[in-house]
């Protein structure tokens, strides 16, 4: 029998066997190309895949980033919103109040058809008759006895009442009567006398220009020309045409802020220039009404057709007035918006025509006497 060959047992200490004989390495294994690329498919080969739960943490972690940045972007802009200014809320409560009442106001005025010119014409034109029914006394609000006074009590009414010339300008022309004795007055003692209508200054320094303008180019005389009127300083043309109109008879239209305004609310122009206004106006009556329909209108826009509040309820011309609704409606309370003579109050001039149906206006006020 052939003798079992038991395997040889490595005795503690004895070093290990050689390793086996390899073969040399090929030129591809050799190239650090090919050691690369073979890297890689290993790399890929024993990359394992991430796990579920992973790929979800990770989402987690996104959305929770996002929540933040809308959260950080909420706050950013309530934090603006609460250092906005109040009149901001303010300002956006006020034209909603403004936008609610224009609604309204359409809801309650009938809708109009589209007019044409020849019917505007016409409507205007039985405006013009009503108003001299209801104003058959309608005057210039203004007191004068010449030429040279309207011209400076219609210079004195810019930007105050008729009411405050009235009362300012007897004392005035107490002192000075005449262009030559006012071009000569101390500016400081005309601006003291002129002082309650406003503007005292520059009222006094054109003034003070067209009395000496007068005195020295037109002999002391108001010219009755508009191309001469409207070259004294101060003077343009509504002062023009109301000194033409009413001072020497010649027609004119008189566009004053009453007048502007009531002009638009009939449909006669859409224009906000004075000029265009008097020029769209001029082309639908003829020119013998010219001054007497800017008294009747004036005086309609001050009674009845307030800018603010109109008196729509109480308005005799409400039937042809394409606005109406944009004031009070209700009779009774239009009642009590109705000014001057209309609403049993005096009027503006001290001494009014003997036709005038109101009470005059009273004097001013004596100055308080120094303590």
């Amino acid at each position: 029998m052939s003798a079992v060959r038991k395997p040889a047992v490595r005795q503690p200490g004895a070093s290990r066997p050689a390793a086996p004989h390899t073969t040399a390495p090929t030129a591809a294994e050799k190239s650090p190309v090919g050691k690369t690329s073979a890297g890689k498919k290993a790399a890929v080969n024993e990359t394992p895949e991430k796990p579920a739960a992973a790929k979800k943490a990770v989402a987690k972690k996104a959305t929770a980033k996002k929540a933040v940045a809308k959260k950080s972007v909420a706050k950013k802009t309530a934090a603006a919103a609460g250092q906005a200014p109040a009149r901001t809320t303010a300002t956006k409560k006020t034209a909603a109040k403004k936008t609610a009442a224009t609604q309204a106001r359409a809801e309650k005025t009938p809708a109009r058809k589209p007019e044409s010119r020849v019917a505007m014409v016409r409507r205007a034109r039985r405006i013009n008759r009503e108003l001299a029914e209801l104003y058959p006394y309608a005057h210039p609000e203004l007191d004068f006895t010449n030429p040279f006074e309207l011209l400076v009590a219609t210079v004195l009414s810019a930007q105050t009442t008729d009411l405050r010339v009235n009362q300012t300008t007897p004392r005035l022309f107490a002192v000075c009567p005449t262009p030559e004795d006012m071009a000569a007055m101390d500016p400081e003692r005309l601006e003291e006398l002129i002082r309650p209508t406003g503007f005292f200054r520059a009222k006094a320094k054109s003034l003070l220009g067209l009395s000496a303008a007068l005195r020295d180019r037109f002999g002391g005389e108001v010219p009755g020309r508009l191309e001469d009127l409207v070259t004294l300083p101060g003077v343009g043309r509504k002062t023009a045409n109301v000194v033409l109109g009413n001072a020497f008879g010649v027609p004119g239209i008189t566009v004053d802020t009453h007048f502007g305004r009531l002009a638009r609310r009939f449909g006669w122009t859409t224009a906000e220039d004075a000029e265009k206004v008097e020029a769209d106006v001029a082309g639908i009556f003829p020119k013998s009404e010219w001054t007497m329909l800017s008294h009747r209108v004036v005086f309609h826009g001050r009674r009845v057709c307030h800018s603010r509040k109109p008196a729509c309820g109480a308005c005799a011309i409400a039937p042809l007035c394409p606005a109406y609704g944009e004031g009070e409606t209700d009779p009774e309370k239009a009642k009590k918006l109705l000014k001057y003579e209309l609403g049993g109050q005096p009027g503006q001039r001290l001494k009014p025509p003997a036709d005038y149906p109101g009470q005059p206006a009273p004097p001013m006020a004596p100055p308080a006497a120094a303590s």
